[in-house]
């Protein structure tokens, strides 16, 4: 007889920051490398498992801030320029440190590598539509999405 239950919900959340008047705004950036460094990392190991049979069971809790934000297409050209921006810029660094500094060539090469995949995952594989992969991935029994506000429905 079990003693207890463990259950892993991660909690997807950040302030709305979207801001229309400005063409960068600062607080945006937090959406951006939220995006870069958790969402679409988490996305592609989720839907990588799940190819490969692996029953992960886990919930998410995406908030409804988060969910406006990455369904609104400013956001998400603001953010496709903001990436390109760093796939462009690791690239410069790459060069300069292989010219200049040969003991940084390999972090500057893992930039570009890590930067070159995200914006491939955000452009080709998921369209620039991380509401969507989350959806799928619910769909397909990967992950339970819940929300923190009534009602509980997961917005597309």
């Amino acid at each position: 007889m079990p003693v207890g239950y463990f259950s892993l919900i991660l909690h997807a959340h950040l302030p709305f920051v979207r801001h229309p008047e400005y063409p960068e705004f600062l607080e945006e950036d937090w959406l951006y490398e939220a995006i870069t460094e958790v969402y679409l990392p988490l996305i592609f190991i989720f839907q990588n498992l799940h190819e490969e049979g692996v029953k992960a069971r886990l919930a998410i809790n995406v908030s409804p801030p988060l969910c406006e934000m990455l369904a609104d297409e400013m956001l998400q050209e603001r953010y496709t320029r903001h990436l390109e921006n760093l796939f462009e810029l690791a690239g410069k660094e790459l060069a300069r440190t292989k010219k200049e500094d040969p003991a940084f060539v390999e972090a500057a090469q893992m930039y570009v590598d890590n930067l070159g995949a995200s914006l491939d995952l955000w452009n080709n594989r998921y369209n620039r539509n991380l509401i969507k992969a989350f959806g799928e991935l619910q769909d397909e029994g990967v992950l339970e999405i819940i929300t923190a506000a009534p009602p509980t429905v997961f917005c597309r």
